[in-house]
């Protein structure tokens, strides 16, 4: 019964070094090509809802805060790479231009598609370019590193 026990704490031990670590460049790729999707497929949906009987009056501020909202996880994660790894500044600029081009689609008229995509290369190339500079810089220890 004792070895029984001490099996599952060293079995707890285990599961607890290998806790699940979030990669938010992984979480801010994957939100931004669903943005991208969410972008190109809806406007496609709600035109057809008529032909069906129903119609869908556009939330303006859902589609601000779903903007505000990937903004704010793109930023902390590129924050994460930038203070704790690489110190660029540079994949967080192509972030804001890219959601700078969300942005765009919702204040020009008649929402046009076309903004979507220059927003999702810049969304994605931010990330993977921080991705790359974390694995790049390892464990770079200078004077202002937080680690």
């Amino acid at each position: 019964m004792t070895f029984k026990l001490f099996k599952f704490a060293i079995l707890l031990q285990k599961q607890r070094d290998l806790s699940m670590k979030i990669n938010w460049d992984g979480l801010g790729i994957a939100a931004s090509v669903a943005c991208a999707i969410h972008c190109a497929v809806l406007p496609l949906i709600f035109t057809s809802l008529p032909l069906f009987g129903m119609d869908v009056i556009k939330n303006h501020t859902f589609e601000y805060f779903m903007i505000f909202l990937a903004l704010a996880i793109g930023i902390y994660s590129l924050w994460h790479g930038y203070k704790k790894h690489h110190h660029q500044k540079k994949p967080i600029l192509i972030l804001i231009i890219g959601f700078a081009f969300l942005l765009v689609k919702e204040v020009l008229p008649g929402h046009p598609v076309w903004p979507v995509l220059p927003a999702l290369a810049g969304i994605v190339t931010a990330h993977v370019y921080n991705y790359q500079l974390c694995k790049k810089a390892k464990h770079c220890h200078s004077e202002d590193c937080n680690h």
